[in-house]
């Protein structure tokens, strides 16, 4: 049965939690701690937001792989030459940008 809830709306919603422990390295739960109190976020609350984002960016290199080995089974590859052009460019503004850097004081 799921919690619930009063939003801001003044309607009431239901919504299912489920319940897991885990065990922290002591680092990982000092880390927590610590930006817990320093955003005035609960502990939980900032492992389900870390997790959450973990497992969406994980979800999407996923997707991105099997889209590339459709791609790749499919035989479409990029040219030669829009391959050289990105190299050139990336390249390029590689050897601009350690070319502008700030010298370190001597």
């Amino acid at each position: 049965m799921g919690d619930v809830v009063r939003c801001i709306t003044n309607h009431y919603i239901e919504i299912t939690l489920s319940v897991m422990s885990l065990r922290l390295p002591d680092d990982v739960a000092d880390t927590l701690a610590h930006l817990a109190k320093a955003t005035g976020r609960s502990k939980s609350f900032l492992a389900v937001d870390a997790l959450k984002e973990y497992l969406a960016r994980e979800a999407w290199q996923i997707d991105e792989i099997h889209k590339a080995l459709t791609e790749a089974e499919a035989g479409d590859f990029a040219s030669a030459e829009k391959l050289d052009n990105v190299l050139t460019k990336w390249t390029g503004k590689a050897r601009w940008v350690a070319a502008h850097r700030p010298q370190e004081p001597r």
